[in-house]
């Protein structure tokens, strides 16, 4: 068989059981079969690429290249849904399109409601050619190259399904619950923020600068709207089912209905069985089926008659406190953790809730043994919202006291001005500190060791390889290649990986060295402003505070690091290892106080530099990006198609708006 024969067959079958898995959750092979099917086409690819696809199923992993969001005008408005939360508002809503349609015979098609992103795609031809998100109704960001790693997305149609020339699907973008909660487990171990629920999660992952991360986090997609000027049906309910056909993933769960009983009916059997779904939902959508009565009935200003969306309570659970224990994280804040018998919530099995710290326990007043009513809602992160006082007994147990001593060094916590948690001050001998700050400094914002992560940290210090972030420029590929020298090649990756970070910026040395309270801006603040770590560990309070974005939580905490003569010694080792301790001459070249003060919006679409680069000459002259506008925002850096909203709320406001070359020329 020829190459380009091969190579198209390829394709044909690979794209027919990703249609399959993805969208039937039919395999027809196993996921090694499908694997080795995609290594030889990747390989296929690579050696003839005078047989480039665009639409090939090897551009489903994704590009490793930053992407620029643009702009793009939605054809049709997507406007919002009006909201209900109880059945008198949706009699309501039955009872004003009967009025409005004067007494015409009408159904209604219930769907759920998934609580994701909203995407707009736009086929041409059978060809996906752009895919854009909600944005503020009128226009939102082409995420086209993103939206082509859902592999449940078609990029082509099948062949002869008879779909028209040109037509617009809508859709939600969905994280599973799966994927949200392995994900939340990587950000756990690196201590990062916890994403809230999936479509916090899934909306930060669409907008990814980086298409091969949106690739790795498994999105999915539900689709539940046809617009076109040839749509092949007047109800949507049809529409929908052709687009199936289409290839279209589209939800088992839509019904048509005629009565109020039956759209009660639907209600309630999905306010149980959701529990059950892949994904999450966060109520039912009602719409009138007829394309033609949704015209009939219009739009207000913001919503269509035709349509309103019944949202679920938020979801309750009752069970019973079984311990409290209490977790150290990398800074030395412990949190407490509540323990309880395992229960059924929101699709998952819950065992475990943040108490956040000593103030939420001591109002929820919690003894062991009580009953505790636990709650998501819209917030997927388990959180206790009261407790069942009525049902204590004799075998209550005693009130849950907050601890006084670090329980893994035993040193006693303190709790800082303005603070809420407690701390261990032990951060130079208390493991999990140690442990943390280690991972901190080997992280992509920090020193970017990508070879390392949370379980080879542990590995090194249960073997006493390391102790502090210096041990790490020790290690030798002989220390870690295993007993019989089977990982020879890993380790040297590990190796050379440890010995490249000393070329990273002294602004990521200061964020590296974990210095509480010290975060990513503050560090880069600190770094541009003294220029050495010699006289930042000499700096004074004053000198400090008269940093902007530097208060006196950030200054006294980063005075005590360097008092710790422990601290100082580890910098001094660093230093010698070769890691960068001042700003280089041409880091200092294009440093200026010109813009300081300065709060500076950014929006838009740029042709002399990209977002990321003025954002980066913005903090390179010393102002502050911010993401929305305010009264206090200085002025905005304006390119083409510059979002209405902020447009209106600038003009609103007096805020000055300034063009690329009116902000190059100020910065000169």
């Amino acid at each position: 068989m020829e190459v380009k024969e091969r190579i198209g067959q390829l394709r044909s079958e690979l794209d027919r059981h990703n249609y399959n898995y993805y969208v039937l959750n039919a395999p027809e092979i196993s996921d090694q079969e499908f694997d080795r099917m995609m290594r030889e086409l990747q390989d296929l690819e690579a050696a003839h690429p005078e047989y480039d696809d665009p639409d090939s199923p090897t551009k489903r992993v994704g590009s490793d290249l930053n992407q620029e969001f643009v702009q793009v005008p939605h054809r049709y408005p997507m406007l919002s849904l009006a909201n209900t939360y109880n059945k008198q508002e949706v009699a309501d809503f039955y009872e004003r399109v009967r009025g409005g349609l004067e007494g015409e015979p009408f159904e209604i098609c219930c769907e759920m409601k998934y609580d994701g992103l909203s995407i707009s795609l736009t086929y041409e031809q059978g060809r996906l050619v752009r895919a854009v998100t909600r944005g503020d109704g009128v226009q939102g960001d082409d995420v086209t190259e993103n939206v082509k790693t859902i592999r449940c997305i078609p990029l082509r149609l099948r062949q002869g399904t008879g779909y028209p020339g040109v037509f617009e699907i809508r859709g939600e973008i969905l994280m599973p619950w799966t994927s949200f909660e392995a994900l939340n487990r990587e950000r756990e171990e690196r201590e990062e923020p916890l994403f809230a629920n999936p479509r916090n999660a899934a909306s930060g992952t669409l907008k990814s600068k980086n298409s091969s991360v949106v690739a790795s986090r498994k999105l999915d997609a539900y689709l539940y709207y046809l617009l076109g000027d040839e749509v092949p049906f007047d109800g949507h309910y049809e529409n929908l089912q052709a687009a199936r056909g289409w290839g279209f993933k589209i939800s088992e769960g839509m019904r048509k209905v005629t009565t109020l009983q039956e759209i009660y009916d639907f209600i309630d059997y999905w306010d149980v069985e959701r529990k059950n779904l892949p994904v999450a939902t966060d109520g039912i959508v009602l719409k009138v089926n007829s394309q033609r009565q949704q015209r009939a009935l219009g739009y207000t200003a913001k919503s269509p008659r035709w349509a309103i969306a019944y949202k679920f309570q938020a979801e309750r659970a009752r069970t019973r406190l079984d311990a409290v224990t209490f977790q150290v994280g990398r800074t030395g804040a412990v949190t407490p953790v509540a323990n309880m018998e395992p229960v059924q919530l929101a699709g998952t099995v819950v065992r475990r809730a943040t108490l956040h710290n000593a103030d939420v326990m001591a109002q929820l007043d919690l003894h062991v043994g009580d009953m505790v009513y636990v709650e998501k809602g819209g917030e997927i992160i388990p959180k206790i919202v009261g407790v069942d006082k009525d049902a204590r007994g004799p075998q209550t147990g005693p009130k849950v006291e907050f601890i006084t001593h670090c329980p893994e060094c035993g040193a006693p916590l303190v709790r800082y001005e303005g603070e809420a948690a407690w701390y261990c001050p032990n951060d130079t001998a208390c493991p999990p500190q140690i442990k943390g700050r280690i991972e901190h400094f080997i992280s992509r914002k920090a020193m970017d060791i990508d070879s390392l992560g949370p379980e080879t940290v542990d590995e090194y210090y249960r073997r006493g390889l390391i102790r502090d972030v210096a041990d790490l420029y020790d290690i030798r590929v002989e220390q870690i290649n295993g007993d019989d020298g089977g990982r020879e090649k890993s380790a040297q990756k590990i190796v050379r990986s440890i010995a490249d970070s000393i070329r990273v910026p002294f602004e990521r040395v200061v964020f590296a060295l974990g210095i509480r309270f010290v975060g990513e801006i503050a560090a880069k603040a600190l770094a541009r402003h003294f220029k050495t770590m010699d006289a930042l560990a000499h700096a004074t309070l004053d000198e400090m505070l008269r940093i902007n974005g530097i208060g006196t939580v950030i200054a006294e905490s980063v005075i005590r690091y360097f008092q710790d003569e422990a601290n100082c010694g580890l910098v001094r080792r660093l230093r010698e290892k070769g890691v960068r301790m001042e700003l280089t001459e041409e880091e200092m070249s294009g440093h200026s106080d010109k813009l300081a003060g300065q709060s500076i919006v950014v929006s838009g679409v740029f042709s002399l530099h990209s977002r990321d680069e003025y954002k980066a000459l913005i903090e390179r002259h010393g102002g502050k990006n911010v993401g929305s506008i305010s009264s206090k925002t200085s002025f905005v850096l304006a390119g083409a198609n510059m979002g209405p909203a902020k447009l209106e709320k600038a003009t609103k406001l007096g805020i000055p708006i300034l063009s690329e070359e009116d902000f190059l020329k100020r910065i000169e």
